[in-house]
């Protein structure tokens, strides 16, 4: 067995996680999750989103969030943007990356941004001469890679189409989604070696959600693979908007502790990542899915248990 002597984590939490939540975080809390998210040593976050404030409420108000956080300067700040409109609103605020993100299906397309496949690629074609003109790196997302919400099982052919074409859109790393959680190892296994083919192992990434507890099992037989690019959320938080049912994303404290048992280096401490943890779970006032957040925090009493709304 070989696996990566290095994984990159992404942390999504500020966005893919906080967005699924009901409650609408005030600027200065999610501002101070990403300072706290960079202590740990994570240096590509996911700040936000410029989409609809109508349909995402959570995040409104990212160009402030943006405009607040106090972060080093070897840490990336992403966010992801739908359209040309998303992009000029993500430029203006200062980040770092944009992300855009297509879909493997049309029916999940279509909820998720108002448009067909060949449509959204369209919009993403503005945004590509957009982000070059800017010098800006854009990064890819696939949603729906191992299952869809609406359709089902989706043709390993149609995942491959839609990650082959954001690749040719410039974009230099191409994240795969199981939107919905419902992927096994060997499901992983396959879309991997079959991406591959089509595009180089070190420009893929992995975003599992942990709807039926195979997230981390998924993320291994990945990094068998050579994958070395992981897509988490702090304290499990998120899901989709746009995918009912879909449970949060894995965890990074458990990515971490995976990775920390295999002699794998990631750069990121996990107590500190545990005071990221706390922070948020005690805004959010609910304790993290993350199984080891649980573990480690039992002896305090579990976040979201009191309140933790200190910001110094």
């Amino acid at each position: 067995m070989t696996l990566p002597s290095r994984v990159q984590i992404v942390e999504v939490g500020p966005r893919d996680g906080l967005q699924n939540e009901a409650a609408i975080m005030p600027v200065a809390v999610r501002a101070r999750l990403i300072e706290l998210l960079s202590r740990a040593g994570l240096n590509r976050i996911e700040a936000g989103s410029f989409v609809s404030e109508k349909a995402v409420p959570q995040m409104v108000a990212t160009a402030d969030v943006l405009q607040t956080i106090h972060v080093p300067k070897d840490v990336r700040l992403a966010a992801l943007i739908p359209n040309v409109r998303g992009f000029a609103a993500a430029r203006a605020a200062g980040v770092g990356e944009v992300a855009i993100f297509a879909a493997a299906t049309e029916s999940f397309s279509l909820h998720n941004l108002g448009c067909g496949v060949d449509e959204s690629f369209r919009r993403f074609s503005e945004v590509t001469i957009a982000a070059k003109d800017a010098g800006l790196p854009m990064r890819g997302y696939v949603s729906c890679a191992l299952g869809c919400p609406y359709e089902g099982a989706v043709d390993l052919e149609r995942v491959v189409d839609v990650a082959q074409r954001l690749f040719a859109l410039g974009c230099y790393e191409v994240s795969l989604g199981d939107t919905i959680g419902v992927g096994t190892p060997m499901a992983a296994r396959s879309l991997i070696q079959r991406m591959t083919q089509s595009i180089p192992v070190a420009r893929i990434a992995v975003h599992f959600h942990d709807t039926y507890g195979q997230a981390l099992a998924n993320i291994f037989a990945c990094l068998e693979m050579g994958v070395a690019v992981i897509d988490s959320s702090i304290a499990g938080l998120g899901g989709c908007p746009f995918a009912p049912g879909a449970a949060g994303n894995v965890a990074t404290e458990d990515v971490v502790y995976m990775l920390d048992g295999c002699g794998v280096e990631t750069g990121v401490d996990l107590n500190k990542l545990l005071d990221a943890t706390r922070f948020i779970c005690g805004n959010l006032g609910r304790p993290p899915e993350s199984k080891v957040a649980r573990a480690r925090l039992a002896g305090e009493g579990l976040p979201g248990q009191r309140c933790a709304t200190n910001l110094s």
